[in-house]
């Protein structure tokens, strides 16, 4: 169980890296302002703006989320060498942690039930539980 556990944990944190590390990492990359013009089923487009004195570009995209919305202007980081961008802030960084926080409430029920911690599952819980709580309320 504590296996499952640690696999549950690992898949997760794996899972949010993939963008988290360019929200947490984002010094020497470029930032910048993009604005919503359209979303499609999975992802949506729009203006991106970057700070400095780089020209502006189209066809950025963005993961969709319910949060955005046509019109809204998001702080952004580019991921090097691609077209999409990234939420910054702390409702960028929350949101790329999402998969964890889900990971730290399954891994809880593992936890707790499997190897019959429950003081460390109350604790994994909570921490996954705020995660997405703080992720919907930043949002």
């Amino acid at each position: 169980m504590a296996c499952v556990a640690a696999l549950l944990l690992v898949a997760g944190f794996w899972s949010s890296w993939g963008t988290a590390q360019h929200v947490l990492l984002a010094k020497g990359r470029e930032h910048g302002t993009l604005t919503v013009a359209d979303c499609g089923k999975d992802t949506c487009t729009g203006p991106y703006d970057p700070e400095g004195s780089a020209a502006p570009r189209t066809g950025m995209t963005i993961e969709k989320s319910i949060a955005v919305k046509k019109g809204a202007k998001l702080p952004v980081v580019v991921k090097p060498g691609t077209a999409e961008v990234v939420r910054t802030g702390t409702a960028g960084a929350l949101h790329a942690w999402l998969p964890f926080g889900g990971a730290l409430l399954l891994a809880a029920l593992v936890i707790g039930g499997g190897l019959r911690l429950t003081r460390l599952a109350w604790a994994t819980a909570a921490a996954g539980g705020g995660l997405l709580v703080g992720a919907f309320f930043a949002l």
